[in-house]
């Protein structure tokens, strides 16, 4: 019988690959879908399953959990936007994946800028450290961000936000519940900004239904449900280091997928970045004590 420390580093390992599955699931859908309005959907049907699988806790909540929930929903849903428009412009899931993973160097910033919370030494050094492979990542040629790059780096700044919310604001509320409201937020944010900004929807063939099916059950509830069990078994430390390698999982299914190549530079860059995510959490990873926070 495996141990609860073992099966939970192999459920977050399945918890990120997933994730990396999520990215191909979206671009394939992208190939027949408006951006926003595959966000829409996918994100509307998601909340509306954890809804109906939630309901006896969503009925408990208070009229200021509800708020907290709304807002931190609506904070997601810019993130996810902002994501799903990068993704639909980048031309590699890789670097995309290794750009968007800065909102966990982003989170201790934002709290000291936002929230008047401590900083340690550490976190300025994961900041430069993460910066410098970005210079990395689009140096080649003299430096300049690509429009996905822009938008990508915004994702991860908005994300930064929403974790620093859900970490004060949230953190009573039930899993299950909160996450309900979050993602039906963000469908139903997505799915009003398509109607404004995109042309309406055309039909779409079986293969992409099946896709967006897939991202609702699979990229979206049930990773949902097994990441929540895996870090109910699993120590911080060991969660905060296998949730990393959701951009490795990605940049390798970038390179399977769809062929895609990065050059010694742009893989120098991702290395930096992925050094800067694991010294942002080596507080978290040794198990020292967090900084009494302003």
């Amino acid at each position: 019988m495996l141990s609860n420390a073992i099966k939970a580093d192999l459920y977050l390992l399945l918890v990120t690959f997933i994730a990396a599955l999520g990215w191909v699931l979206s671009r394939e859908a992208l190939a027949a879908m408006t951006p926003l309005f595959f966000m829409g959907v996918r994100f509307t049907g998601a909340g509306l399953i954890l809804a109906l699988l939630g309901g006896n806790a969503l009925m408990r909540l208070s009229r200021q959990d509800w708020y907290r929930g709304l807002l931190t929903g609506s904070v997601n849903a810019l993130a996810m936007a902002c994501w799903i428009i990068g993704l639909s412009l980048t031309e590699n899931l890789g670097i995309a994946a290794f750009l968007n993973s800065l909102g966990v160097v982003f989170i201790p910033v934002v709290a000291r800028l936002f929230f008047h919370a401590s900083i340690t030494v550490s976190t300025w050094v994961a900041v430069a450290v993460a910066l410098i492979g970005l210079v990395l990542l689009r140096v080649e040629g003299g430096f300049a961000l690509a429009p996905s790059d822009v938008f990508f780096l915004l994702s991860a700044l908005i994300f930064s936000v929403q974790f620093n919310l859900n970490s004060r604001f949230v953190k009573r509320i039930p899993a299950l519940p909160l996450t309900a409201i979050q993602l039906f937020v963000t469908g139903v944010f997505c799915t009003l900004l398509s109607w404004w900004l995109e042309p309406s929807p055309t039909r779409v063939g079986g293969s992409i239904i099946a896709i967006v099916l897939t991202s609702i059950l699979f990229a979206t509830c049930f990773r949902f449900w097994l990441q929540v069990k895996a870090q109910s078994l699993s120590t911080v430390g060991h969660a905060a280091v296998i949730l990393t390698l959701e951009p490795i999982w990605t940049s390798l299914v970038g390179v399977w997928i769809y062929s895609e190549g990065m050059s010694a530079l742009q893989v120098l860059g991702c290395m930096f970045i992925f050094c800067g995510l694991l010294i942002s959490r080596w507080r978290v990873l040794f198990c020292r004590p967090l900084p009494v926070t302003g």
